[in-house]
């Protein structure tokens, strides 16, 4: 029982966790405002206002930053990994959403010519960021990890 007691304690942990539980929470309820309807699978989607990925990672680095200090091995592992994933978030995993995209309307036009395409050959198409997202995403992090430290 004492292990439970310690990953409940982590303030590393809880803080991160925190941090992408609020901004999945955000993505899903703006996601319902604008569709007009509430789509529980944007609770845990990637992609989307705000990044829950730069959420998480920034929220790590906050809150070694205030535990641990600026100088610590922690501090500056969080921000490594911070700017690895949301850089990530901007390029490779954007890029894939736009290509993605693209192959599911040749998958729509194959499927209106009459070949049958099932729902699974479908390219998930929302799985990177936008620079804004990142920032959004970032500055949850940041106050989950500051103001929970």
């Amino acid at each position: 029982m004492s292990w439970i007691l310690q990953v409940l304690n982590n303030k590393f942990l809880i803080n991160s966790l925190i941090a992408w539980a609020i901004a999945q929470g955000a993505k899903a309820l703006l996601h319902a405002f604008l569709a007009r309807r509430f789509d529980w699978s944007r609770l845990v989607g990637s992609g989307g206002m705000p990044s829950s990925h730069s959420a998480t990672v920034t929220a790590l680095a906050a809150t070694c930053a205030r535990l641990r200090g600026l100088g610590s091995f922690e501090f500056g592992f969080a921000v490594i990994l911070a700017l690895i994933v949301m850089h990530d978030a901007m390029g490779v995993r954007l890029e894939t959403g736009k290509q993605a995209r693209i192959l599911n309307q040749f998958i729509e036009f194959a499927s209106a010519m009459g070949r049958d395409i099932s729902p699974e050959e479908k390219l998930k198409e929302l799985v990177g960021h936008t620079p804004a997202q990142v920032l959004a995403g970032g500055l949850i992090g940041l106050a989950v990890g500051l103001l929970l430290s």
